[in-house]
């Protein structure tokens, strides 16, 4: 069982930047590949990035490719989202996520989710 909970969210003004932070309960958090999700009012939700159990490889959504950077440190039991160049349609709720697998991108490969962060940028 791991139990997620994210921080981090709030709002920025576009250009700016923020980090998402998940905090992972659970002896297997390292077994896991995370990534994180996104899903914004009358939009379904969306793969936005992840990471391999060790923090050494990384994928992304092309809309946040070059500006997003996905981490983790299995010491703290923590994955992050570092967020540059925030612009308005990257307003969601971000959600991190237990992946059953390295490479998904969908829903269904999703074991655990958190709770969500929400990140709101003024145009």
């Amino acid at each position: 069982q791991v139990q997620l909970a994210e921080s981090g969210g709030g709002l920025v003004q576009a250009g700016g930047s923020l980090r998402l932070s998940c905090a992972a309960s659970g002896r297997t958090f390292s077994n896991h590949a995370m990534g994180w999700f996104r899903q914004a009012p009358g939009n379904e939700r969306g793969f936005v990035a992840a990471v391999n159990w060790s923090g050494g490889s990384t994928y992304y959504d092309d809309s946040v490719k070059g500006r997003f950077t996905i981490s983790r440190d299995s010491a703290k039991n923590t994955e992050y989202l570092q967020m540059n160049s925030l612009k308005p349609e990257d307003a969601a709720v971000y959600y991190c996520a237990a992946l059953t697998y390295f490479g998904a991108r969908t829903l269904h490969a999703v074991e655990y989710w958190g709770q969500g962060t929400q990140v709101t940028v003024s145009s």
